[in-house]
């Protein structure tokens, strides 16, 4: 039985998504089963059909940059700005197909291209070629339809945008691991672009006080509109550094804006700055061994910042979208050294496995830790017929399992500083 209520919805938007999502949701004519995640009452999962591997591969064809590749994959549509090639003839209305030039190597405006290139799906051009690279800036929007992309998954475009979030699975389970509740005061040290805030703030039922801090002001201005777009009043977003934070001398600071006081916060959440390996789809591999390893200091000085702004009691929760162990277990066994006053935590739910061995920590510790590690699933093809035909309970196991990969670790502070 799961210790969180039955999210509460009014009876015609529960109706709605009864009759539309919870059972099934229409794509091309096909049935796609969303299933309610037996141990996250208010997460709906949505399968994937792919990659398919019949759709024929046509003579027209356009290249679009690896970041353009990652969002098609995601189910987006093609965007001129993303388009890097074309063939020579394509006119608007013709039948193309996409591919990734995954290295970066192809010339902006070319009309052929045999370097590496991965295979998006096909689509339907809205525009010629002439048009795509005319560089007018009315046309900017849509370049190319995607008709049959490689992985399918239904459209939440405009969809009960009041109610619904889009997250990854690991990002939605780490509010739980907070734990948040009503009255409490919450910081989100690192917030951008606020899918977790906004979640935090609707666990505590939108009752108490959550700060979200960022030090980019157009993301800091998206986590706003995901509050007002939810409803959500208990946020409050600010364009500020999070290593900044813990205000230095004792003045009280009576409009609760950043620096704050040591000790202030219930609960702190730090959904670190890292090297992002653990983000999928990614096609774009190029990371330096030094923009690596540039992530570890960073998140200990946010780390030690969090740990000052906690309350003796409180609850402090680190969290990567990253796989290296540099800036998961041993920032753990770095902060367990370093704060004595810590202790790690049990985590609910426990979805993800445990931790890695080479940190230093103990078994113990490690069961203690959540990792997400997609590695472990075996790459399979995802039709409709296999879909079909799989049992609730395997589709559930694959959608714990095949993710992002992700790192949680929860502790708490055990006496003041």
């Amino acid at each position: 039985m799961s210790m969180f209520p039955k999210i509460s919805l009014r009876h015609e938007v529960e109706k709605y998504l009864k009759e539309g999502f919870v059972n099934k949701e229409q794509f091309n004519g096909l049935n796609v089963p969303i299933l309610q995640h037996p141990d996250l009452q208010d997460v709906l999962l949505i399968p994937v059909i792919g990659p398919r591997k019949n759709i024929k591969k046509q003579h027209c064809e356009a290249i679009v940059g690896a970041q353009c590749g990652n969002a098609v994959l995601r189910g987006a549509h093609v965007y001129v700005p993303g388009i890097v090639s074309a063939s020579k003839f394509m006119k608007a209305g013709d039948v193309i197909s996409v591919y990734s030039d995954i290295k970066g190597k192809c010339k902006k405006g070319a009309k052929e291209f045999d370097g590496t290139k991965v295979f998006l799906g096909n689509g339907i051009s809205e525009l010629s070629r002439k048009e795509i690279f005319s560089g007018l800036p009315e046309l900017r929007g849509i370049g190319i339809r995607m008709t049959e992309p490689i992985y399918l998954s239904p459209s939440f475009d405009n969809v009960l945008p009041s109610y619904l979030f889009l997250q990854n699975l690991p990002s939605a389970v780490v509010a739980h691991v907070l734990d948040p509740q009503p009255g409490e005061k919450i910081l989100d040290l690192c917030a951008a672009p606020g899918g977790k805030t906004t979640h935090i703030a609707a666990l505590m039922h939108d009752q108490g006080e959550v700060i979200a801090l960022d030090k980019i002001s157009n993301k800091v201005e998206k986590i706003k509109q995901n509050a007002l777009l939810l409803g959500l009043n208990s946020i409050k977003a600010f364009c500020f550094d999070g290593t900044k934070a813990l205000k230095l001398d004792m003045v009280k600071d009576a409009e609760g804006k950043p620096p704050f006081l040591p000790e202030s916060f219930d609960r702190i959440l730090l959904d670190a700055p890292c090297s992002g390996m653990g983000q999928r789809p990614n096609m774009a591999c190029s990371w330096t061994l030094k923009e690596v390893t540039s992530y570890q200091p960073l998140q200990r000085k946010l780390f030690t910042v969090a740990v000052e702004l906690l309350k003796p009691g409180g609850v402090l929760v680190y969290s990567t979208c990253t796989i290296s162990l540099a800036e998961n277990e041993e920032q753990v066994a770095w902060a367990l050294r370093t704060f004595p006053y810590l202790q790690l935590q049990p985590q609910e739910p426990q979805i993800g496995g445990e931790g890695m061995l080479g940190a230093g920590l103990s078994l113990e510790q490690l069961k203690q830790l959540q990792r997400f590690d997609p590695s472990v699933v075996p790459l399979r093809d995802t039709d409709i017929d296999a879909l079909r035909d799989a049992r609730i309970e395997d589709m559930i196991w694959l959608a714990n399992k095949d993710c992002i990969g992700f790192f949680i670790a929860k502790f708490i502070k055990c006496k003041s500083t």
